[in-house]
């Protein structure tokens, strides 16, 4: 695995750059060897966050994690990291329903962690429970950001009035909003 380590207010010392390549390296059994792994550190006040991505065939397994020690931060981030490739070898699993999977499938993934017999971890499962269908106006990002306000959602999908595109707000951790808006490649 390739490690991009960088960081952001923070200098990225021997100490932690091994710290992340040793709890990060256990990874290793999940992927190739050309796999490349990000990672972000950054310090804003008293926050330590850190950032990993890692782009596998067809999606991206990613965590973003913060506590008041770096070192914490890199503990949960390795964690998240383990359980959403659990959650994506369940899913790959599914869908080849006994159908050997092909390596343009699984992409970065190692194909002995695919076919471990492993078993799923019950609460992993991603299970849908609700399912809501609404009629879609179209309406401003503004008048969209006033709608979820009123509704004490965090998110809001709507018609864009603009666009005639169906775009998402969404209220973030800073109290401001964001606008999530389709592209398609």
């Amino acid at each position: 695995m390739n490690f991009i380590i960088s960081g952001k207010n923070i200098e990225v010392t021997a100490g932690l750059r091994e710290t992340i390549e040793q709890k990060l390296g256990k990874l290793e059994r999940y992927f190739t060897p050309e796999t490349e792994i990000t990672v972000t550190l950054s310090v804003e006040k008293e926050r330590q966050k850190i950032e990993v991505t890692i782009p596998v065939k067809g999606t991206i397994i990613r965590s973003e994690q913060t506590s008041s020690d770096m070192y914490v931060s890199i503990d949960l981030v390795e964690e998240i990291i383990e359980r959403q490739l659990r959650k994506y070898k369940n899913k790959l699993v599914s869908k080849s329903q006994g159908h050997p999977t092909s390596a343009a499938e699984t992409g970065s993934i190692r194909k002995e962690f695919i076919e471990s017999e492993e078993a799923p971890a019950e609460d992993d499962e991603i299970r849908i429970v609700r399912t809501k269908r609404f009629g879609v106006k179209p309406m401003y990002p503004e008048d969209a950001c006033l709608q979820m306000e009123l509704l004490g959602h965090s998110f809001f999908v709507f018609s864009n009035a603009e666009t005639d595109e169906v775009n998402v707000v969404y209220k973030r951790k800073d109290g401001s909003f964001g606008l999530i808006e389709p592209e398609f490649s």
